[in-house]
Formats: C-alpha cells, sequence, structure tokens
C-alpha cells in the first residue's frame, strides 16, 4: 500500500512539472543582463483554465492563432494571431495585452470580443501569465528588454 501511494505521488509529481512553466530559471537577454523568467504557478493553472474555456475557439488550443494571421480576411478584418510566441504578442506590455482582452479589438481590426464584465481582471491576469509562460526563452528574454527599453513611456 505504502508503495502505491509512493508511486502515485511520484507520477503526479511528475505531471506537475510537466505542467509548471519555465519559471525560475536565469535567462541571459540579448544585451548580456541577466533575468530571471519568473512565472506564478497558481495564474499559470488558474489561465490555461480561462484560456481553453474562452480564447481556444479562436486562438488555437496551444495558442498557435490562426495560420493566416497576417492576411485579412473577407471582411477586411485580422484572424486571430498566435499568442505562443511565434507571433507579435511579444513587443506589448503585460498591461497592453489586458487592455486588449478587456477591450477587444479596435473597429475595423479585428473581432476580438472586449471581455470586460465576462472575466475578472485576475482571470485575464492569469490568461496574459499562461501564454507568457509558454513563450521560448529567446522571445521571453527579447519581450523583457523591450519592456525595460519602453518602461516610463506613455
Amino acid at each position: 500500500m505504502k508503495t502505491r501511494l509512493l508511486s502515485a505521488l511520484f507520477l503526479l509529481s511528475l505531471m506537475v512539472a510537466c505542467e509548471a512553466p519555465d519559471s525560475g530559471r536565469v535567462l541571459e537577454s540579448f544585451s548580456g543582463a541577466a533575468i530571471q523568467r519568473a512565472h506564478d504557478l497558481q495564474q499559470v493553472t488558474l489561465g490555461k483554465s480561462v484560456y481553453h474555456q474562452y480564447c481556444a475557439q479562436c486562438h488555437g488550443e496551444n495558442g498557435e492563432g490562426d495560420p493566416e494571421w497576417r492576411k485579412r480576411d473577407a471582411d477586411g478584418l485580422f484572424r486571430p494571431p498566435p499568442l505562443n510566441g511565434t507571433g507579435h504578442a511579444w513587443h506589448h506590455s503585460k498591461d497592453w495585452l489586458k487592455q486588449m482582452v478587456l477591450n477587444g479589438s479596435e473597429p475595423g481590426k479585428g473581432r476580438m470580443p472586449a471581455w470586460r464584465g465576462k472575466l475578472s481582471e485576475k482571470e485575464v491576469d492569469a490568461v496574459v501569465e499562461w501564454f507568457q509562460s509558454r513563450w521560448p526563452d529567446q522571445v521571453y528574454a527579447a519581450w523583457y528588454e523591450n519592456q525595460q527599453r519602453n518602461r516610463g513611456m506613455p
């Protein structure tokens, strides 16, 4: 019985480790600065759940977006972009990404609905944290450096 319990706990810890974001590691940025990649596991877990319930139908199960995301559709609107680090989301601050989720696309640009009043700010923060946790290290480092350069700018 004890062996089975220990085996089950070991397997559970492996599953949690596989789901855990790349957090706590120190990365070297493009400028040579050391940055710590930090993601809150509780936020990432909540974000994954919220993302799959509300966002995956447009942005894909793994944040891959529409393959034609750079092209406008027949109505002249942009398709859902990837959020997994292969698109342009890394060019934007967390606050900008959060506002996009809360307010939706600008008229005439895309079909992103406004989630304000449907999702809490905590849920929106968690979704952003989840998809950022999936970005490759190079993308995360580029995002981080971009944020540092633009700190204090409107």
